[in-house]
């Protein structure tokens, strides 16, 4: 097998290791929180938005600099961090006495971890140029895979076992994921030898803000990623809309909602063949416009069934957007210089999934649980018309990898 390959499905492996650990817990963290001691649904509901916010709060800052850190010592060295890093903060969460500790737990868990970007900043620089597009969007459907698994595995087990067992558990994940990147990942990176490469977060953002290509690509990952998740934090309500059996809601609410994550997992690695094979315009413009699509006809929708159906549609669109906006800004991106460009990249990520919630829950008191979707199709229309005026084929005279 190829090296990039084996480095590939390796990461793969871990990558949803780790996903599938992080999103144990969201079922049951509110539950985590009252056990802690905080009384009142208005309370656990306060705590619960600050701790699930926790971590993006640090990661935001912490990620770019890690990323400059990984194209000074090597982009191996900050993957294995960042994996050690989350087991080290779930072991920490699991001991939590108070909340107050557990919302500061959490903060450490987003300033000392970082996997994703530095994963994907190690398989950008080390698959061939023709075959980003399919290595960044086969990695992506490990997030999406353990997006999808993690919550139901972690409603299961918070009936079996404690909670503070399955930090434990998640932290047990991780060790094994690090210990799989240590053993299996074989990659040749050339360090800061170089004096005249300077590898700092200051320069990295001006390398940023000199390429238009690259300005385009993050703003295009902030607004479609605060369109997908305007309505997160109201879904469960919409689903409660429908006329269901509501001592099942739970369950369906999860089913509904995990079915995007499903159809997204066998959609990423073919947008990312397309874009490699007919360029980033056409494919992003689509996957954009067909996700707005989906977006607005939910609104309107009048059953589950049609829901599911239309969240269905929904993932395969999705599979084209987030992964392919990556997969263009590591080939916009100089060798050199890909961990930190590709943390910045992230970042913006990070700032989507703080402004859209937030912006999501503003929206359905204001407007309507229904009207929230359509906003989320506006973003995404508005989005396509950006790829597909603006946006430029990658540079392939640069040096990228």
């Amino acid at each position: 097998m190829d090296i990039w390959k084996k480095n590939l499905y390796t990461i793969w492996v871990a990558q949803f290791f780790a996903m599938v650990g992080m999103n144990l817990v969201v079922p049951f963290l509110p539950f985590f929180i009252r056990d802690l001691g905080v009384n009142g649904d208005e309370a656990v509901a306060k705590w619960s938005g600050f701790v699930f916010a926790a971590p993006f709060m640090l990661s935001f800052f912490f990620i770019p600099f890690w990323g400059a850190v990984g194209d000074k010592y090597g982009r191996k060295l900050m993957v294995v961090r960042a994996i050690f890093g989350l087991a080290i903060a779930q072991l920490f969460i699991g001991f939590s006495p108070n909340v107050e500790f557990l919302f500061f737990f959490r903060l450490i868990q987003g300033a000392i971890s970082g996997f994703i970007p530095s994963a994907l900043a190690l398989v950008s620089s080390t698959s061939p140029k023709e075959k980003t597009g399919y290595a960044i969007g086969m990695l992506q459907t490990a997030t999406a895979a353990g997006t999808v698994i993690g919550p139901l595995v972690g409603g299961l087990l918070a009936d079996i076992v404690s909670y503070r067992s399955i930090f434990f558990i998640v932290a047990a994940l991780c060790f094994v994921a690090g210990y799989m990147i240590i053993k299996n990942v074989q990659v040749e990176e050339n360090k800061s030898a170089d004096d005249n490469n300077e590898f700092t977060l200051k320069k990295n953002y001006e390398y940023v803000f000199n390429s238009n290509r690259i300005k385009i690509a993050l703003f295009l990952i902030l607004t479609t990623q605060t369109a997908i998740v305007l309505v997160q934090p109201t879904f469960a309500l919409f689903v409660e809309t429908f006329p269901i059996d509501k001592n099942y809601l739970s369950t369906i609410t999860g089913v509904t909602f995990s079915i995007m994550g499903v159809f997204m997992v066998f959609s990423a690695s073919n947008w990312g063949k397309f874009c490699d094979k007919n360029g980033y315009r056409i494919n992003v413009s689509i996957a954009t416009a067909g996700a707005a699509i989906s977006f607005v006809l939910q609104s309107f929708a009048s059953s589950i069934i049609q829901i599911i159906i239309l969240r269905a549609m929904l993932g395969i669109f999705l599979g084209g957007i987030i992964p392919s906006l990556y997969s263009y800004v590591s080939k916009n991106t100089e060798s050199s210089r890909q961990a930190g460009v590709m943390g910045i990249a992230s970042s913006a990520f990070i700032l989507a999934n703080l402004i859209g919630p937030l912006s999501g829950g503003y929206f359905a008191a204001h407007l309507g649980l229904r009207e929230t979707f359509i906003v989320s199709g506006v973003l995404l229309f508005g989005a396509s018309i950006i790829v597909y005026k603006f946006l430029k084929e990658p540079d392939i005279s640069k040096d990228t990898a």
